[in-house]
């Protein structure tokens, strides 16, 4: 099932925009996944348009700028009819090791005006903290953020990585449009709080994702081996050694309902998504990544499959299983905060 899909329209937020179900995620178009072909990513995001995706996902912190400024001229060319999200709050350096994460106004003053140079517009869409730091006040950070709405450079505010109780709190000093946390088959964490908050406020839910950085397409025999030097996923726990083994098994069933649907494992693990949202609720416009058209086309033909209650019952117990963490270092997501 591979052939193009013009997609529905969901609202992110109550009065935010009309953007297609499923949204693209630009990051692997210049960092984390090893080298990268631009042109084949170019004709990426114009199947992407021709398919009716109009949420286009990027961070200052993708490629420390050049994802911005890779999307620009694509930015350009089509801005009346693209959803532009970008986001602020992860700071890296020439040192490769070195994270941090900023929340603080100033910082996060200059980290806009830098992302509004780089895709060569006037306002962001959609203006995410791409990490909370606990260390600065939610409301202070947020508040500084609503500013951004108020001078025209913002027009909407979205949140990654928080827990319910924090998304409560934010949407109390300004309203939240969306909120992006990682969240699939592999994923289910957010299903403890921020999930039942977003649906509660009206927020839109964006997964980053949803295909478990690749993991559930099932195009690894050994993830561990057939990564290439350069690809950050060598270094992920649910990709290494033992756990690569043990989390491949788990695709069992994933395959199974494939097969028997035409379909590829990558489009039942995004129709999972799809209609996980829909028993809490909630509106969802996945993120998945990918570099070339094909992939596109299968991803967005994946909003038009249903999954059967049995099917659904199949895949129920694998997030329970999966071995090892998201994340070598877990600080920095929304799970160590959950009470």
């Amino acid at each position: 099932m591979t052939e193009t899909t013009r997609l529905e329209q969901a609202e992110l937020g109550k009065g935010g925009p009309l953007v297609g179900v499923q949204g693209l995620g630009c990051m692997g178009m210049s960092d984390f996944y090893g080298d990268t072909d631009e042109v084949a990513a170019r004709r990426t995001l114009d199947a992407a348009l021709a398919a009716g995706v109009t949420l286009f996902d990027t961070a200052d912190v993708y490629g420390r700028g050049r994802n911005e400024e890779f999307l620009a001229p694509f930015v350009a060319a089509h801005r009346d009819e693209i959803t532009l999200a970008t986001k602020f709050g992860i700071e890296r350096s020439d040192d490769p090791s070195y994270r941090a994460i900023r929340n603080e106004p100033a910082y996060m003053r200059r980290a806009v005006e830098d992302s509004l140079r780089r895709l060569g517009v006037e306002v962001i869409d959609l203006y995410y903290m791409h990490r909370r730091d606990p260390a600065v006040p939610l409301a202070e950070s947020v508040g500084a953020m609503a500013e951004l709405v108020r001078e025209g450079k913002v027009r909407h505010l979205g949140l990654s990585e928080v827990t319910g109780a924090e998304l409560r709190e934010a949407h109390a000093v300004h309203p939240i449009a969306a909120l992006q946390s990682e969240w699939s088959l592999f994923s289910r964490d957010v299903e403890r709080s921020a999930v039942g908050a977003a649906a509660e406020l009206g927020v839109a839910f964006v997964p980053y994702s949803p295909l478990g950085r690749g993991f559930l397409t099932g195009a690894f025999a050994d993830a561990s081996a057939e990564l290439s030097q350069g690809d950050f996923r060598r270094h992920q726990p649910r990709f290494s050694g033992e756990n690569a083994k043990v989390n491949g098994a788990l695709l069992a069933p994933v395959r199974e309902i494939a097969e028997e649907l035409g379909a590829s494992p990558a489009q039942i693990a995004l129709a999972w998504v799809q209609q996980r949202a829909q028993v809490h609720g909630l509106t969802v416009v996945p993120i998945p990544g990918t570099r070339k058209p094909e992939r596109l086309r299968e991803n967005t033909a994946a909003t038009r499959i249903t999954l059967t209650p049995a099917q659904l019952s199949l895949l129920e117990p694998i997030a329970a299983r999966v071995a090892g963490d998201r994340y070598p270092d877990m600080t920095f997501t929304s799970v160590v905060r959950e009470v």
